[in-house]
């Protein structure tokens, strides 16, 4: 992914179903570092989310909703999945993790993610 790309979409190809058509790229220290914070609740709609790279936690402190986590290989396969990260809270790190989506709430259930899925990131248009 170039770093110039600022917003993907992404595609559970194992389950076919797309997860977000707007998912805002962060990999950059600046990026990473502001994250969601100050969004306001509105802003987690179904089809947005944010790409972190590279990152293997995440936290919601200064949050004010919750999110979908899906932990991401260096393949882009799926690693771990966190349903439902309340505001205030600090996820798990994953060793094995290379970047993490963070995505709207129940994104994870409506596409059926689930740990060993392949994600296909596209550069959106």
């Amino acid at each position: 992914m170039s770093s110039k790309s600022r917003s993907v979409s992404v595609y559970n190809r194992t389950q076919q179903t797309l997860m977000a058509s707007e998912v805002t790229v962060a990999d950059s220290y600046l990026r990473r570092l502001v994250g969601l914070l100050g969004r306001p609740p509105g802003w987690a709609r179904p089809e947005r989310g944010l790409w972190i790279i590279p990152s293997n936690a995440v936290h919601t402190l200064g949050m004010m909703f919750p999110i979908d986590v899906v932990f991401l290989d260096g393949g882009n396969q799926v690693v771990r999945t966190q349903e439902f990260l309340r505001p205030f809270r600090v996820s798990r790190i994953c060793l094995d993790a290379q970047s993490v989506l963070e995505l709207s709430p129940r994104t994870i259930s409506r596409s059926r993610t689930r740990v060993g899925d392949h994600l296909e990131i596209i550069p959106a248009e």
